[in-house]
């Protein structure tokens, strides 16, 4: 019979519960790279998709949709978006990330691609976005400026005011007419969002928000439908 010396049969129980047992560290640093590579995939897409938006938005401002620097960023735009689609679809095919995960710019860059995608695309993703903002893992006002813009799509009146349309006939952009307009900051301010003046007056290009005139344009805008029915 084969006798082992305690020495040596201390070190090999030593040895085995060194490799059955994972270093928390290592664990962390494993996953590591994952998160970093989801967080890096939206930054790129924030910038693909936003850059030229900014450049095409101040060329129109400068020189009007017609001129050739316009037309040029538009172009890109429309080729980057068609890229972050594919890249966001792929994000999104195992559910919403967390948020601890990818943070608000994350949220913020997933809705951004969404809201400028098809009306389609926009309602494939809206239980998603409806789900992960009951678990928490999206803000309240992405999710509402997402369902103003179906509003939009759909020729209906919006409920937090957040979208802005062009109008080609009176050549300004202006917010596309709100339901209850007379209470829509007491709405935003029930999801988290600033008042309709301190919104408007932050964007890029800033207007000015007239209750009085809003009022108007959502009862022609109410008037108008009903008669289009």
């Amino acid at each position: 019979m084969i006798r082992c010396k305690p020495a040596l049969l201390f070190c090999v129980i030593t040895i085995m519960g060194c490799v059955g047992k994972k270093d928390p560290k290592k664990q962390d640093e494993a996953a590591t790279p994952q998160r970093i590579d989801v967080v890096a995939v939206l930054d790129t897409i924030w910038e693909m998709e936003q850059t030229p938006i900014r450049k095409r938005d101040s060329a129109f401002h400068k020189y009007g949709d017609e001129s050739e620097e316009y037309k040029k960023y538009q172009a890109k735009y429309k080729k980057n978006h068609k890229v972050n689609e594919g890249k966001i679809a792929e994000i999104l095919k195992d559910g919403w990330p967390k948020l601890e995960v990818i943070g608000e710019q994350g949220n913020l860059t997933i809705c951004n691609v969404l809201q400028h995608s098809s009306p389609e695309i926009r309602l494939k993703y809206l239980p998603l976005m409806h789900q992960a903002t009951k678990n928490k893992q999206l803000s309240p006002w992405l999710l509402a400026r997402t369902e103003d813009r179906i509003a939009t799509d759909r020729g209906e009146l919006q409920i937090y005011g957040g979208q802005i349309k062009y109008y080609p006939e009176t050549n300004t952009f202006d917010v596309w007419p709100i339901a209850d307009p007379e209470n829509v900051d007491q709405r935003r301010a029930e999801i988290g969002l600033e008042p309709m003046d301190e919104y408007l007056q932050n964007r890029r290009f800033p207007l000015e928000w007239n209750l009085e005139n809003q009022i108007k344009r959502t009862a022609a805008f109410k008037s108008k439908s009903i008669k289009e029915q």
